[in-house]
């Protein structure tokens, strides 16, 4: 199979290329850092072919796949991982640069990546597009706001692609991690501070990147005519909260 996979400089993209590379097939993976990308193909041998655009350019994505060898063309999977948070402050504070960012890259790139590899995959009669989403799209946190938002947009979208692509030979499937440490997400949601981001994993034994890569591997790799439509996953020490009621002090 050709894989192809965003965001994989770093973090689940990376151990996302390693778990299919496991298996021989041929790993195309994509991101911005093009030093950390071409280390990784390295590693990966001869199967791998790394891309480095950024997923908001939409020129830029089609450009850069319309590069692909005759044998790595016809991509079978598409693993839309390129995503980020920045910040958490509430709402009625947040940077709007900030949520731009996210939208563009959590969304936009979705969109444009997708839409540029879906056409050849419903031509072929075969394919699979893997969403990374995440559970802040169905439980909301303090600060999680537009975060959570383009992550709910992702659930959505994977459920309408999968509407519109019925009988299509091609599935759809978005993957709903919770607490995952071990890489830079955190350290990019609090702009380089490593001690905050640190501290939100303290005394916890999160998920880690190579349990992201075996779900998203496990979804990829059912027969045929299965198609896993979701897959929310969360650490044993993670749960859900009650909800939030505010009290003011009586008078």
């Amino acid at each position: 199979m050709n894989v192809c996979i965003t965001g994989a400089s770093s973090g689940f993209g990376a151990a996302i290329a390693r778990r299919f590379a496991r298996d021989g097939d041929r790993v195309i993976i994509t991101g911005r850092r093009a030093e950390r990308l071409e280390a990784l193909a390295r590693d990966l041998g001869p199967n791998c072919r790394a891309l480095s655009f950024d997923v908001r350019d939409r020129q830029a994505v089609g450009r850069a796949l319309k590069t692909l060898p005759e044998d790595f063309a016809a991509v079978d999977i598409l693993v839309n991982n390129a995503g980020l948070s920045l910040g958490l402050e509430p709402a009625y504070q947040a940077n709007l640069d900030e949520w731009d960012a996210m939208v563009d890259t959590n969304i936009t790139g979705v969109l444009s990546c997708t839409h540029q590899l879906l056409p050849g995959m419903v031509e072929r009669g075969r394919g699979h597009i893997i969403n990374m989403g995440s559970v802040a799209a169905q439980f909301p946190y303090p600060g999680g706001n537009v975060y959570g938002a383009t992550k709910a947009f992702i659930y959505q979208l994977s459920l309408n692609l999968r509407a519109d692509l019925v009988g299509t030979g091609v599935r759809v499937s978005v993957i709903e991690p919770g607490l995952v440490g071990g890489t830079e997400f955190s350290n990019v949601r609090f702009r380089g501070d490593n001690t905050r981001a640190a501290g939100i994993y303290a005394d916890t034994t999160p998920l880690n990147a190579d349990d992201v890569a075996d779900a998203v591997h496990w979804v990829a790799t059912r027969p045929p005519h299965v198609n896993i439509l979701s897959v929310q996953m969360m650490p044993e020490s993670q749960a859900f909260g009650p909800l939030v009621v505010k009290r003011k002090p009586q008078a």
